[in-house]
């Protein structure tokens, strides 16, 4: 079934405990869309970069089989570009840079090749944003993944419930979710997550894994313990596109589909925290997305006889 993705396609200059880089290509669009790209053909991208953004990246792109129609592409502008520092348990960072450059004007247009989407990965961005390509979709997808982030909480509160009411399923970290709720317990949060309008809530807890919530049930999905992490950046948004590229590809989103949608997930995240940037995710096989999943399903799974 047919993926949209909509979000950032940036630079990024990252510094971690193993070493930094220079500016690379980055943005919440740009992993997700690579992530989706090992479980469904049928992807379409919709962002904005400037003249200053490779050609080489944007033939990637159309190899992993991701329609760039709706990359916006600014003549005489600059790419939006981060940069970060990591603190040494890469589980916090410092922003050094963020130059919004041609994302300050960004005004999302969904090309008539990707108004049939049945999935819609919405990336973080300004809440009004998201909301106008919900707005200017001809119909409604199938299912609506939504990803934000504590700034927005902090200034645009209203227009975050406006766009939270309109999507079905809501990706934030626990710190997030606590913010957004109001509520230190997680279970508790997610209940009131849930009653501002979205069907399902991820709560990603990075390198502890990640919960599934629904109105009635509860799913964990674990971390996988990894020898080395050399960069955290991305790995939540490729958590969500290897999620919501399982469910385009299977057409199915039933509670125990987006469970495994979630093992899926995790393991695109895996591989993206093992390099720099997008470095782990452009050439991986299929073999090696299947034995990493093998890995997770062999984390959790025993067998137990209660007495």
């Amino acid at each position: 079934m047919s993926l949209l993705v909509v979000g950032t396609v940036a630079f990024d200059a990252i510094e971690t405990p193993f070493g930094k880089t220079d500016k690379i290509v980055g943005g919440a669009a740009t992993y997700a869309g690579l992530a989706a790209s090992y479980f469904t053909n049928k992807i379409n991208l919709v962002s904005v970069v400037g003249d200053d953004f490779p050609k080489e990246t944007i033939k990637l792109f159309h190899e992993k089989n991701i329609n760039t129609e709706g990359l916006q592409i600014k003549n005489g502008e600059k790419t939006f570009f981060w940069s970060g520092k990591y603190h040494n348990d890469m589980n916090t960072r410092d922003t050094l840079v963020t130059d919004l450059n041609v994302l300050s004007a960004f005004d999302p247009i969904v090309p008539d090749s990707a108004q049939d989407c049945e999935f819609l990965m919405l990336g973080n961005l300004m809440p009004q944003v998201q909301k106008s390509v919900i707005e200017r979709l001809w119909k409604r997808p199938k299912l609506i993944v939504l990803d934000t982030m504590n700034f927005w909480m902090d200034v645009a509160w209203d227009s975050l419930h406006e766009t939270l009411a309109m999507v079905d399923v809501l990706t934030i970290n626990d710190a997030e979710a606590r913010q957004l709720s109001g509520e230190y317990s997680l279970v508790k949060a997610a209940q009131k997550i849930l009653k501002l309008g979205p069907k399902y809530l991820i709560i990603k807890k990075g390198e502890h894994g990640a919960l599934l919530f629904d109105k009635n049930q509860v799913f964990f999905a674990p971390a996988l313990p990894l020898e080395d992490v050399f960069d955290p950046t991305g790995a939540g948004d490729t958590f969500a596109g290897g999620f919501i590229g399982h469910l385009a590809a299977t057409n199915d989103i039933s509670f125990d589909n987006l469970k495994r949608a979630i093992i899926f997930g995790s393991a695109m995240a895996s591989f993206c925290v093992e390099k720099f940037g997008t470095e782990r995710l452009i050439n991986l096989s299929q073999d090696e997305v299947n034995e990493r999943v093998q890995e997770f399903i062999d984390l959790v799974q025993f067998d137990i006889v209660l007495v």
